[in-house]
């Protein structure tokens, strides 16, 4: 069985949340940060070896150094309503979504 949300109208829709964010195509450019207001991901940053690494961590100031560039990472994926707002702003095309069943 499909999840179906309600908009304040009463008109019906299906919530398709953030599954993942592809960092290969993410450009860490913050739309999709900015138009969430639930903590769903934040910017991290990539080394060399290709690790994504959360700033403020032991890890990520052991190779601060090292970052070649960021990009975004899910924190609390669980914080999703599925309202779609992040995939709409994306430049890159690097969010996947769906509904769940």
């Amino acid at each position: 069985m499909t999840l179906v949300a309600y908009t304040r109208g009463g008109a019906e829709y299906v919530p398709e949340f953030l599954m993942a964010i592809d960092k290969e195509k993410c450009i860490g450019c913050g739309r999709c940060y900015k138009v969430c207001g639930r903590d769903v991901m934040t910017l991290h940053g990539v080394t060399e070896d290709g690790d994504v690494l959360r700033p403020g961590t032991e890890e990520y100031e052991d190779v601060e150094d090292e970052i070649v560039k960021k990009v975004m990472a899910m924190i609390h994926p669980e914080n999703c309503i599925g309202c779609g707002a992040c995939a709409r702003v994306c430049p890159s095309d690097c969010q996947s979504h769906a509904a769940l069943d």
